[in-house]
């Protein structure tokens, strides 16, 4: 069971940072390629396994800890990354979308998950 939601943690993770990056291509007319996608999310996935490193997020990866330090993660690093690693705009607008949106899916997804095992 414990390795079952650890996996899904892990994809829903990656499909929060995904859906964010689609979204934001597609009301940017900037399109849905997959290589497009791909290489806006880049910096956010990679912040995201660092944050799930910095905090061990497979030993209790639905807990609101796991899910505060995986998202700040991913949007402080993620940002850093963005802008020095892959040479892309930090414009303040973009940094308080993704930090709202981030915020709500990295940890409302792990809040609806505890909710859902809880009453099991």
């Amino acid at each position: 069971m414990k390795s079952k939601v650890v996996l899904w943690s892990a994809v829903a993770d990656v499909l929060c940072i995904v859906i964010f990056v689609a979204i934001g291509r597609k009301n940017h007319d900037e399109g849905e390629v997959a290589s497009g996608i791909f290489h806006v999310a880049a910096p956010f996935l990679i912040a995201a396994v660092a944050g799930w490193s910095a905090s061990q997020a497979w030993k209790k990866p639905i807990e609101l800890r796991t899910g505060a330090i995986v998202w700040l993660t991913t949007i402080v690093l993620g940002m850093v990354l963005r802008h020095f690693v892959f040479d892309d705009g930090t414009a303040t607008a973009f940094i308080i979308v993704a930090t709202v949106f981030l915020c709500a899916f990295l940890n409302g997804w792990r809040a609806i998950a505890r909710k859902r095992l809880s009453s099991h």
